[in-house]
């Protein structure tokens, strides 16, 4: 696997840390690692709550990068709960496509760890409504 895959791997894991938060929200299930087009690494968790007001751990990871003044994503990593890797939501990949219209087709995704899957964002998300 890539050295940069490695790294946001690490930085997933670091932030996972899976926890109930209150009888209404639970939080770090779910880890992810964004990869920003200066090379920084951005995480997230998702936070679970009793209603919609919860967020998946790829959009809070880049909102962490949005709130750092960056907006352009290269890389997108998933660790789930069971320590795989997954695709995002589809509430996630939407996110992406709004932030980069015209260019969030390169946006490489891992979508199986133990494979080293790689996709890009065009290949999950074909013929997008934008």
């Amino acid at each position: 696997m890539e050295q940069m895959w490695k790294e946001m791997l690490q930085a997933a894991r670091a932030v996972q840390n899976g926890r109930k938060i209150s009888d209404f929200v639970d939080a770090g299930g779910v880890a992810a690692a964004i990869l920003s087009s200066s090379g920084k690494i951005y995480t997230g968790v998702c936070v679970d709550t009793c209603s919609t007001l919860g967020i998946c751990a790829e959009r809070n990871a880049i909102f962490n990068m949005i709130t750092n003044g960056e907006q352009e994503i290269e890389r997108v990593l998933a660790i789930m709960s069971n320590g795989k890797s997954g695709p995002p939501c589809g509430a996630c990949r939407e996110l992406m496509v709004q932030l980069m219209p015209g260019r969030y087709q390169n946006i490489q995704v891992l979508i199986d760890l133990e494979t080293e899957e790689i996709v890009t964002l065009d290949e999950l998300t074909p013929k997008w409504w934008i």
